[in-house]
């Protein structure tokens, strides 16, 4: 299995949508993928608490999978919670079989990659204990064909700063350990962009794209406050330059949480969405 970003794109990136952007207008996986294909989006990342009410609705994956092909999305990622790092050793093993029923789920779907957040009571967690459990999440994914992606929480007790993801990453010792960053996640934990560079684009899975305002601060941003590319402080630009130095040509997939955006019609929310990513990606001046 190839830890190289499945988009199938041409340089520089891909564009998908996570669906989080749109949740508030609470639409069906369907609705959504049928607004993605007509917004123009090459992908789509979806929760899969989406393909759960799908399902529980009596729809089926191969159904879903054959729309998904017939308009020419591919499933770049899913959004997903999973015990796989707390110190409850039961809590853990439950984890990790919901961790393979999901990733299942998206392999279904032609995906290729899951989130791997640090989801659940991680604060006594130690790093090399991560890094166990990530290998363990990894060789899951192994199996069934799909790609645990080590994501960073910029509010999360662990894994919120680069250095701890990196260490994670490198000491899970597995072939497949690859990251999931978001530039709005980034900034929340402190980072500094500048050592974006310090990676290899190979290993990096995917990127949440968004922006964020100059107001509140840091230390109180949350979720709700992120913007749509280019409408706020984000150094974009410089972000975008440092992924094309390392190597990256995956997907940046649009992932907002902002209620004010859930007014009105989804569909110009996906239009713009898309329309201010690419300009991001323009005003960048990749070459």
């Amino acid at each position: 299995m190839s830890n190289k970003p499945c988009c199938g794109c041409k340089h520089p990136f891909g564009y998908a949508l996570n669906t989080s952007t749109i949740k508030g207008f609470e639409l069906g996986i369907v609705e959504i993928i049928e607004l993605a294909a007509k917004a123009g989006y090459m992908g789509i990342e979806p929760w899969i608490a989406e393909l759960d009410t799908y399902l529980a609705a009596g729809g089926t994956l191969g159904d879903l999978g054959k729309r998904l092909a017939d308009r020419g999305l591919r499933v770049v990622g899913g959004i997903a919670f999973h015990h796989w790092a707390v110190n409850d050793e039961g809590q853990r093993r439950a984890g990790l079989e919901q961790a393979k029923r999901e990733m299942d789920m998206l392999r279904q779907l032609g995906g290729c990659a899951i989130a791997a957040p640090p989801f659940g009571e991680v604060a006594d967690v130690c790093l090399d204990a991560f890094a166990e459990c990530y290998a363990a999440m990894l060789e899951v994914g192994k199996r069934v064909g799909v790609t645990p992606l080590l994501e960073l929480w910029g509010f999360a007790p662990r894994l919120s700063r680069l250095g701890e993801l990196m260490y994670v990453a490198y000491e899970s010792q597995h072939p497949d350990a690859s990251v999931l960053l978001d530039v709005y996640h980034l900034y929340k934990g402190g980072n500094d962009f500048e050592s974006l560079p310090l990676l290899n684009g190979s290993r990096l899975g995917l990127l949440h794209m968004n922006d964020y305002p100059a107001d509140p601060p840091r230390e109180t941003i949350g979720d709700a406050d992120r913007v749509y590319p280019g409408d706020g402080v984000a150094p974009l630009s410089r972000v975008l330059n440092l992924l094309k130095e390392i190597g990256y040509c995956g997907v940046l997939s649009l992932e907002l949480f902002n209620p004010a955006y859930w007014q009105g019609d989804p569909a110009e929310v996906l239009r713009i969405g898309l329309e201010k990513t690419k300009a991001a990606v323009e005003a960048a001046d990749l070459g």
